[in-house]
């Protein structure tokens, strides 16, 4: 017998591409609703699920240690970290953890108290390569590492995001993050669709083709979040002025919807 062998389905449960921060999730579904994406991200996202251990025989005489009987999980910290690129009000106001919008100068003011309206439960989605998908749903999320942007010469800005899980005091035993499952087949069940690009730069004026394969049948409607920056028309995008935004492609079938989406930064056309 070797033993130099894989799973037979280990290419169907493969996790593929960056996946999306979004404010709500359908997981009955596996869809969601275009407003509820938060930003285009750069370099991926990392979720990190991490308990904290501790053994309660580690300080008595005699006691044997690191018995599984004496190990307690004392809390466990979740997290979200990615690099994101829009900079929007939204954005700005969850970046700085405790902020408000001053509504006669139209400023945004960090302050120095918590509310509990600054935490909010956010979802991490993720694509698999069977056509489903993973999602973490995060619980009480709150920007822990405050607001931080870096840029560069004729290049785009990145804003750093950490989005750190809390329990409540209601819910004392509830750890603050959740996992789903979305199977999917392809082949033999579901909608879905996939998209051959999943990060596009192309210069103001200038054109880029993707591609979307898709369930047979299926029909499929392109939308870009800011035209302004970008417009789209059967994969066709068109690159209208410097900026970022978000292209996606939505197939549709027999009452059942699937999206793909693809990041776009325009640079500015350097001619002239």
């Amino acid at each position: 017998m070797k033993f130099t062998k894989i799973p037979k389905n280990t290419f169907d449960e493969l996790q593929i591409n960056a996946g999306i921060l979004l404010k709500d999730f359908d997981t009955e579904t596996g869809t969601f609703d275009d407003e509820d994406m938060i930003t285009a991200t750069t370099g991926g996202i990392t979720v990190n699920v991490k308990p904290t251990y501790e053994d309660f025989g580690e300080d008595i005489d005699n006691c044997p240690k690191n018995t599984m009987e004496l190990k307690r999980i004392t809390g466990t910290d979740v997290s979200i970290a990615t690099t994101a690129l829009n900079i929007n009000e939204e954005l700005l106001l969850f970046q700085l953890g405790a902020a408000d919008k001053d509504e006669t100068s139209g400023a945004i003011k960090p302050r120095t108290d918590l509310k509990l309206s600054d935490f909010r439960t956010l979802w991490w989605v993720g694509d698999k390569s069977d056509g489903g998908y993973i999602a973490v749903k995060i619980s009480n999320a709150l920007s822990t590492d405050g607001f931080s942007i870096k840029t560069s010469d004729k290049g785009k800005g990145n804003i750093s995001v950490t989005l750190t899980g809390h329990g409540s005091m209601d819910a004392q035993d509830v750890i603050p993050v959740e996992f789903y499952l979305g199977e999917g087949d392809p082949d033999t069940e579901g909608v879905y669709i996939r998209l051959n690009r999943q990060a596009v730069t192309i210069a103001a004026g200038e054109t880029e083709e993707i591609s979307a394969t898709y369930t047979e049948g299926a029909t499929v409607a392109w939308e870009s979040t800011d035209t302004n920056v970008a417009t789209v028309s059967n994969g066709t995008i068109t690159a209208v002025d410097a900026g970022v935004c978000v292209i996606t492609a939505k197939a549709t079938k027999d009452g059942q919807a699937a999206i793909a989406s693809c990041d776009v930064t325009v640079e500015a056309n350097g001619e002239g």
